[in-house]
């Protein structure tokens, strides 16, 4: 069964949205696209809170689609997925959360 995870972010202080984008377009999306344990992995950038003229709480949403959580830890362990994981940590502060769906 696919478990979605899905990560809420915002760039840390002195990056910008271009860096960071460039690094996510150039690195994140098709490292992480390419392990094997994904099903699909998609960045997201917050646009607007409908309804609202409030500021989006994070600027950036990943959803991760895991096929195989044993695999995918596996593939995280690499050093490759850790020099990934680093330069992200580098660009942002993070919050990751592990769903299960209702229906």
């Amino acid at each position: 069964m696919t478990q979605r995870i899905v990560a809420l972010f915002n760039l840390k202080p002195g990056v910008t949205a271009s860096e960071y984008e460039a690094w996510a377009r150039r690195v994140d999306l098709p490292t992480v696209n390419g392990l094997k344990s994904i099903d699909g992995f998609t960045i997201l950038k917050s646009s607007a809170c409908l309804g609202s003229e409030a500021k989006p709480p994070y600027q950036y949403i990943e959803i991760i689609d895991v096929e195989d959580m044993d695999g995918f830890g596996r593939e995280i362990a690499t050093p490759t997925m850790q020099k990934v994981a680093g330069e992200f940590r580098s660009f942002v502060d993070v919050t990751f959360i592990l769903t299960d769906k209702l229906g």
